[in-house]
């Protein structure tokens, strides 16, 4: 092997300065270059300029503060009692959680009766609103589920969906 590189070192170190070039052109002649203009310290940064010549957000509403001690206890009920009885938990039906319950609202749905009555049709048309949730309605078997629920018959949901 020493002999070998004796007999060639000339190709060894054409090799190696051939290396070297093309590693400074990949690596420095490629680069841009980047010149900064000094800036006048007078004139302010046009960077934020959008942000200053923007209207102002609206106020978002702030809600009132929550009265002390037991004030307000009561309007706190009666708005429970409210919310309860503008329509049911449908959280309780297998495959409804937080979101599609908002949007079931949305489109008018917030009691057990009205999702048992549902037809084909009805379930066609809520299906085709609820977006990345279509298909849960038949998958889950709600109008059953919510039948169960609105007769009050626990038992009978349990025996068929599981426990509540």
């Amino acid at each position: 092997m020493a002999e070998l590189m004796q007999d060639n070192w000339i190709f060894l170190a054409v090799a190696l300065v051939i290396g070297v070039l093309v590693a400074w052109w990949l690596f420095a002649a490629r680069r841009t270059r980047v010149s900064i203009a000094p800036r006048d310290e007078d004139t302010p940064a046009k960077r934020n300029q959008a942000l200053i010549d923007a209207p102002p957000a609206a106020k978002a509403a702030v809600p009132p503060p929550t009265p002390q001690g037991l004030a307000g206890v009561g309007e706190a009920v009666a708005a429970s009692a409210a919310m309860t009885s503008a329509g049911d938990d449908l959280t309780r039906i297998k495959g409804l959680g937080p979101k599609l319950v908002d949007q079931l609202a949305a489109l008018g749905v917030t009691t057990y009766s009205q999702i048992a009555a549902w037809n084909d049709a009805e379930i066609d048309r809520i299906d085709a609103q609820l977006g990345r949730f279509q298909g849960r309605i038949r998958r889950d078997d709600w109008p059953t589920q919510a039948k169960l629920l609105a007769a009050g018959d626990e038992a009978g949901y349990e025996a068929k969906f599981g426990r509540l």
